[in-house]
């Protein structure tokens, strides 16, 4: 994986010796969970990201889903080292799936360091993240702006150099309701320019918004810094008002907001968010409502090992003032309460996680994020799982280039009651995949989900994703029809089959197979049934025109050697049915 010792290759992992001082104190803090000795951490999800230091967050609602996109601190920083940016997202608010890292610092040719706090935003279909770093040929901070067709990315630079470049930082973006959109950003000043239609280019020129101490409070004791404002600005709308969020005051910052009536201003002081507390002495916001409930995003320096440069975000739930007003927040190991319940008969990824001891992510080989580096007495939690009238047997996606242990299926705990336990065996690669099925009794009702791992000594298996089977059996998955024609030459061909059905829904894959020739990159294309559409897809980019769905490969697997394939599944509403898939080869 990335970030936490240098990239793994399958078929060697590092020594025990190089796993991290933190995993180390995490190991400790989860024995005493374990004991009863340290019962807040065995119910905490604050920090919601647990595998690796994270900053900045900027949440974006779309779909139905909460997208975050971080910054990351690397191990054992001491100063802000941050090289990549990182993306979740979580439909209930606790359980976060990793996304990995769409956008580094490669990305951007003109760059050199100071993967730096941004934020993305979707518009005309696409994904825009404005992000700031250093500019190589000037050596001050510049702000770029990568964009995708997916939330997920992935993301490249949309226009070779910087988009505004005046040695300030913590780009924010707003689109107002007449369609204008702004781009705020600064430290020590706060400026913005008003952005065109295409997102990568503005009108007018840099302009500053005049920092008052009735707009912005008043500092004490630095004649430069006269107002609170220090940096990390966040702005948005809510019923006909302005809001401005900001970091206050360094050192250490506190979280303040300003309102005007509109989107330049004239802005009023109305005073503290979320005061000075935690172990890292930055703090940066991000304020979303999503299913009813309005989100409030910080980070801290919770995690073991964690302080100013070893960041961690977290979430709180909030509540506006019949006013408008936004009451004191303060940072809790709570977290957020979960929306809704996940459904365990339908694939889950394992790198959806509300909590975790231990293990850490990394990029698949066929696309998506696996967990890994697993160790005996690590575990995954996943919050308020459904499992309704009971489950009869749970399968997994594993792999393991060593001999493979157990997964034990506990509710409520990690000592909680044993419903299942699956054997993992020997695959002889650590991207080398395959199925371990094992029955399940007594996982009925909602509970929390545990995934202890046990077995010898190193490392024993990665998970890709999960799923159970309830109690009934339900329908078997049908077979995938043969491919008509055989493709041949530079074509491709697609096949198809349901992996599950429930009431009201039904889940896919596709699996896209090339020719006699390589192939890069890929189209299918089909019709959807009565009542048919479809909530989510993976690993493929999805676009819908009236009853017509196309997918369209992602970068990492639109390259097919001759006779290669790749598969793709997705998420729909309706009765399932075996569609007439339409493969088209060629550059996506």
């Amino acid at each position: 994986m990335f970030g936490r010792r240098g990239r793994r290759v399958a078929a060697r992992r590092p020594t025990r010796d190089n796993r991290r001082t933190r995993r180390r104190v995490a190991l400790v803090v989860s024995l005493l969970a374990l004991l009863g000795l340290f019962p807040g951490t065995a119910r905490a999800d604050n920090p919601i990201v647990q595998t690796i230091y994270t900053a900045d967050p900027a949440p974006l609602v779309h779909n139905g889903r909460v997208y975050l996109y971080t910054g990351h601190d690397e191990d054992n920083s001491t100063w802000f080292t941050m090289k990549e940016w990182r993306v979740w997202s979580s439909d209930d608010m606790v359980n976060w799936t990793d996304h990995g890292s769409p956008l580094n610092l490669a990305s951007f040719s003109w760059a050199s360091a100071d993967a730096w706090a941004g934020q993305a935003v979707y518009r005309n279909g696409k994904f825009y993240w404005y992000v700031p770093m250093t500019v190589r040929a000037t050596g001050q901070m510049g702000i770029g702006v990568a964009v995708a067709d997916s939330p997920t990315g992935p993301f490249r630079d949309a226009i070779g150099h910087p988009l505004v470049s005046n040695g300030e930082i913590d780009p924010t973006v707003f689109i107002d309701d007449d369609g204008q959109a702004y781009l705020y950003w600064g430290n020590p000043h706060l400026w913005y320019v008003k952005l065109n239609q295409d997102m990568v280019s503005y009108s007018g020129s840099p302009t500053q918004i005049a920092l008052t101490t009735a707009g912005f409070g008043t500092r004490t004791g630095d004649a430069n810094r006269p107002t609170l404002f220090e940096e990390g600005p966040w702005v948005y709308k809510r019923n006909g008002l302005y809001y401005l969020v900001f970091a206050a005051k360094c050192c250490s910052e506190f979280i303040a907001y300003s309102t005007a009536p509109g989107p330049l201003g004239p802005w009023t002081y109305r005073g503290t968010i979320m005061p000075t507390q935690g172990s890292s002495f930055t703090n940066h916001p991000g304020v979303i409502d999503f299913k009813g409930g309005s989100y409030f995003f910080y980070h801290n320096g919770a995690l073991p090992g964690g302080g100013g440069f070893t960041r961690s975000v977290a979430v709180e739930k909030f509540a506006y003032g019949a006013d408008g007003t936004i009451p004191t927040i303060t940072m809790t190991t709570t977290g957020a309460p979960q929306v809704g319940t996940v459904d365990p008969y339908v694939r889950q990824e394992a790198e959806t996680i509300a909590w975790e001891s231990g293990v850490e992510t990394e990029p698949t080989t066929g696309g998506g994020m696996d967990v890994g580096w697993i160790e005996n007495g690590d575990y995954l939690k996943v919050k308020g799982v459904g499992f309704g009238t009971g489950a009869a047997s749970y399968t997994a996606r594993v792999a393991s280039g060593g001999s493979g242990g157990n997964i034990e299926l506990r509710l409520d705990s990690v000592s909680g009651p044993l419903v299942g336990t699956c054997r993992v065996t020997g695959t002889g690669g650590w991207q080398t995949w395959t199925d371990t099925t094992c029955p399940v009794s007594g996982a009925t009702g909602t509970h929390d989900l545990y995934l202890r791992f046990t077995g010898g000594s190193g490392y024993l298996f990665n998970v890709n994703y999960w799923q159970f089977a309830p109690g009934d059996g339900g329908p078997p998955p049908s077979s995938p029809p043969p491919s008509s024609p055989p493709p041949g030459g530079g074509a491709c061909a697609a096949s198809y089959r349901t992996t599950n059905v429930w009431s009201g829904g039904f889940q896919g894959e596709v699996t896209v197979t090339a020719g006699a020739a390589a192939i890069n990159g890929w189209t299918v294309q089909w019709t959807l049934g009565s009542g048919q559409s479809i909530s989510q897809v993976w690993n493929g980019t999805l676009s819908t025109s009236g009853s017509t769905a196309t997918v369209r490969n992602v970068s990492y697997n639109g390259s097919l050697p001759p006779a290669g394939s790749t598969t793709f599944g997705f998420l729909a509403n309706g009765s399932a049915s075996t569609p007439s898939l339409t493969c088209t080869s060629g550059v996506s």
